[in-house]
């Protein structure tokens, strides 16, 4: 069973780690909220255009999927309440990169994956981090 007092000293032993993960979280947040705002703010037409393979209702679902898992990254860790929320926002965006992936090799776009991969795997590396080496301790 995992204490309070264990997790605060793996957390000191791990404060390289954990300055990295806090530097990917606030990355990947930044990159998604650009990403989900674009999604948001474009226009109807617009977005048909760019994207005629997919519905605007869905752009603009995964929009709003994108800022929501950007916030989940960083406000449930930095307020430390339920902190718990930010390996699985993580893991949510993981999903996103996953899904997104699979668009672009369906659609032959094969430039678009390496930003996918990277962003994928970033997601991965905080959720890993958040959820085993270096989680954040609630409130309390």
């Amino acid at each position: 069973m995992t204490t309070s007092a264990s997790l605060a000293e793996s957390a000191r032993a791990h404060r390289g780690l954990n300055t990295a993960l806090w530097v990917a979280q606030v990355l990947l947040a930044a990159a998604f909220v650009m990403a989900g705002s674009m999604k948001m703010m474009t226009s109807s037409a617009d977005l048909a255009q760019q994207m005629p393979d997919l519905p605007v209702a869905l752009i603009r679902f995964i929009g709003i999927a994108e800022i929501a898992g950007a916030i989940g990254l960083i406000l449930p860790a930095a307020t430390r309440i339920r902190p718990a929320l930010t390996p699985l926002a993580a893991i949510g965006l993981a999903v996103i990169m996953l899904l997104a992936g699979a668009f672009h090799l369906s659609r032959g776009e094969l430039s678009s994956l390496p930003v996918v991969f990277a962003l994928g795997g970033l997601a991965l590396f905080v959720a890993w981090g958040r959820s085993r080496k270096v989680p954040i301790l609630p409130r309390g």
